[in-house]
């Protein structure tokens, strides 16, 4: 009989925490009734981050998917009233994505439910397991190569 593979085990640790996490967020999203997906909620946060409104092709890239996906994602935003496509002033053919006010407001509103659900995921921890769980995630995402923006 082998014994267990601990790289193994702890990954898929890992994955049914983040099953968890997705799981408790959209439970967190959907008592706000805010309407939107954790997709879109994804979409608006990483938006909020760039300077200046962003091509499709740049949140693309920052959310690692494929255009169609933001097109999709933009779409139903969009018809939310939450972002709007504007042109681009110096290249008219340009289209880039910006925040509407309802869409700020909407991110408020997901910050609030992303700090319940975080909540909830660390009651069980005290402050120092917080504080060395915090420490081992950022040894763990900085090992990740970087290629996109982050939020």
């Amino acid at each position: 009989m082998t014994s267990p593979d601990p790289d193994g085990l702890l990954a898929e640790k890992l994955l049914r925490l983040t099953r968890r996490v997705h799981r408790i967020q959209k439970r967190h999203l959907q008592q706000r009734e805010l309407g939107i997906t954790p997709a879109q909620s994804r979409l608006l946060r990483v938006l909020a981050h760039f300077g200046q409104p962003p091509r499709m092709a740049d949140l693309a890239d920052s959310l690692e998917v494929v255009p169609r996906a933001v097109t999709t994602l933009v779409d139903a935003l969009e018809a939310s009233g939450r972002v709007r496509r504007v042109p681009d002033p110096a290249n008219r053919r340009v289209i880039r994505i910006e925040l509407t006010d309802d869409g700020r407001a909407a991110l408020h509103e997901l910050h609030g439910a992303r700090r319940a659900a975080a909540e909830e995921i660390l009651a069980p921890l005290t402050d120092d397991q917080r504080e060395t769980l915090g420490g081992l995630l950022d040894t763990l995402v900085g090992a990740a190569p970087e290629r996109v923006q982050r939020c």
